[in-house]
């Protein structure tokens, strides 16, 4: 906005009168620092919680795959046909037979819960998220009906490294003249990933095809073939293929099945989160507000002098909503900035912050992920600067309303 010359004169009047408004400014700084706090609060929590859905969706998809296919009863037996024709099919990536199941883990003495994914060497090794995070031995290895390639967080958890043997115990009992009797076998470790996510590190075992056939006592069989697709959006599209060109006989189920409670909680959440801190912004406002009509009550012989002297109340208006605009807009400018950099640097700050006080600040047990994640979305960013910048402007229009008519003589009657 340009001030002509005797708006100008009018505003250097108002900056120069006389100074009773410390409290009011401590109000008024209080109010840029909530603002700036706000917005930067939004624009990180924001952060987190995108690259957290992120890293996790990435995860998930890349150890258990877009589809999941299986037969209606029994298992999949013509599977190796049923898997290329299902690769066959446009925007199909990839059709991956498996033998899943679960299993108990012994060595040691020590006992926890494991999940068998039987499959191919070349599979596994196409399997980027695991064969590009091998973090002891190697997959070629993996060969035979005695080798396993399991989560460097298991292994730890049960004091094992390449080379150890591991018994797997199965939950389906052999039937002898001496009755029921677990199921067992010892198998060597040939390798060990570490995806980044404890649930995954910590309970996923790898073995050969066959091996888990035998294992499972499914000869020729499978239970699962596993289905990536080009485009995650299009999962529902390529489901719809499968069904028409396999047929009838088998049951597919897509991520969003899969993990559909989980992903509709970290957005609620996500919602809930921007709509609490949204209340830090608001808080800032009213503050601006108050401090604004006290300014104007302080100012009120200023204000009647300055009308004497020919100022309009468009231009007392003006000055007031400027002096209050100010403050949020700079406000949103300092939050915009710290947020922008807290989001970009939040892993080193949280390494030095633990390596400050000595405590495990994000316990990958208990958040799944092994670093803290952070993707600033620039449309949010957009939505959180604009909201900031709209109460800001929307907060010193009462009080430059009522400076604007107030009366002149009533202002200084008692001066």
């Amino acid at each position: 906005m340009v001030f002509g010359a005797f708006e100008r004169m009018v505003a250097w009047r108002y900056l120069r009168s006389r100074r009773k408004e410390g409290f009011i400014s401590v109000i008024a700084g209080f109010s840029l620092v909530g603002i700036a706090l706000g917005v930067a609060t939004l624009i990180i929590v924001m952060a987190v919680m995108n690259g957290f859905r992120q890293e996790l969706l990435g995860r998930i998809l890349g150890i258990n795959g877009h589809l999941a296919v299986t037969a209606i009863e029994g298992e999949l037996v013509d599977y190796k046909t049923i898997a290329e024709r299902i690769a066959a099919i446009s925007g199909v990536a990839s059709a991956t037979p498996q033998v899943q199941g679960q299993v108990m883990v012994t060595a040691q003495g020590t006992a926890t819960g494991g999940l068998i994914r039987g499959m191919a060497n070349e599979d596994l090794k196409a399997r980027k998220l695991i064969s590009e995070k091998i973090v002891g031995g190697t997959l070629d290895d993996f060969v035979g009906d005695d080798a396993v390639v399991i989560g460097a967080r298991l292994a730890q958890n049960l004091g094992l490294s390449v080379g150890d043997s591991v018994t797997l115990v199965s939950p389906n009992s052999s039937i002898t003249v001496f009755g029921s009797i677990p199921r067992l076998k010892a198998y060597t470790i040939v390798a060990l990933f570490d995806v980044g996510m404890y649930e995954y590190d910590s309970s996923f075992i790898y073995m050969p095809l066959e091996a888990a056939q035998i294992f499972f006592e499914l000869p020729d069989q499978v239970n699962t073939i596993e289905v990536f697709v080009d485009d995650v959006e299009q999962t529902t599209a390529v489901r719809r293929e499968i069904h028409n060109d396999i047929g009838y006989g088998i049951i597919t189920r897509d991520w969003q099945q899969n993990n559909a409670s989980f992903f509709n909680a970290i957005q609620v959440e996500r919602n809930v989160m921007f709509l609490i801190l949204s209340l830090i912004i608001l808080v800032a406002v009213f503050n601006i507000v108050s401090g604004q009509i006290m300014l104007v009550k302080d100012k009120g012989r200023d204000i009647a002098i300055l009308r004497t002297m020919g100022a309009t109340s468009g231009m007392v208006l003006r000055i007031f909503f400027l002096s209050g605009a100010s403050i949020g807009v700079f406000g949103t400018l300092i939050g915009f900035i710290l947020g922008l950099s807290f989001s970009s640097n939040i892993e080193s700050i949280r390494q030095w912050l633990e390596g400050l006080s000595g405590t495990n600040l994000f316990d990958d047990e208990i958040y799944f992920l092994s670093k803290l994640p952070a993707i600033v979305d620039s449309g949010e960013v957009i939505q959180i600067v604009g909201m900031a910048l709209f109460f800001s402007v929307l907060a010193p229009i009462f009080p430059a309303w009522r400076a604007a008519r107030l009366d002149p003589v009533e202002a200084i009657r008692y001066e």
